[in-house]
């Protein structure tokens, strides 16, 4: 068996985590964003790249397997991403709200504008949180780095066991007053 070529590449410790996506489209201003909250905080910053330019300051690779991918959500403190559908419920098992910088096709980024219609309809519904521009990006990065449970969400095994249990609690503490 081959070794992981991605082995090592998820920081320690606290550190946020940008995928970009694998669209050919590049997407350098999530970058340049990116890398420049890096280099004002100095915090850690994984950006999986795709076909956009490399971070200077923060660690960068164009592609990430499937299974190191999600590692680095499950222990990221943020989660930024493009607004790709599949991309944004991975974070979300993965236990993450997901910070959604959707595509601008205006800016080359994209086709169209399936991207920014669908962010604008998560976050309606509060999965996501969107970030338009850099200042709220870095807004958004800055509390979620300050409050490191601040955009976790229950995983949906670890949801439904967690209200097993708690039913399971209610259950046993009312049959024991009954005496039963």
């Amino acid at each position: 068996m081959s070794p992981d070529p991605s082995e090592g590449i998820v920081p320690d410790g606290t550190f946020v985590f940008v995928t970009v996506g694998t669209d050919h489209h590049p997407f350098d201003r999530l970058v340049r964003w990116a890398d420049d909250w890096t280099a004002r905080t100095g915090v850690a910053c994984l950006v999986q790249t795709g076909t956009s330019s490399s971070p200077q300051r923060a660690r960068g690779t164009a592609f990430l397997p499937y299974p190191t991918m999600a590692d680095a959500m499950r222990r990221a403190a943020a989660v930024v991403c493009h607004g790709g559908p599949a991309t944004i419920m991975l974070a979300r098992q993965c236990g993450r709200v997901p910070i959604v910088v959707p595509r601008d096709p205006g800016l080359g980024e994209h086709v169209d504008g399936h991207q920014q219609k669908f962010a604008a309809w998560m976050e309606e519904k509060g999965q996501i949180v969107l970030a338009q521009d850099a200042v709220e990006l870095e807004r958004r990065l800055d509390a979620a780095v300050a409050d490191d449970g601040a955009l976790r969400v229950s995983t949906a095994d670890g949801g439904t066991a967690a209200a097993v249990a708690k039913f399971t609690d209610l259950v046993d503490a009312l049959l024991a007053r009954k005496g039963l």
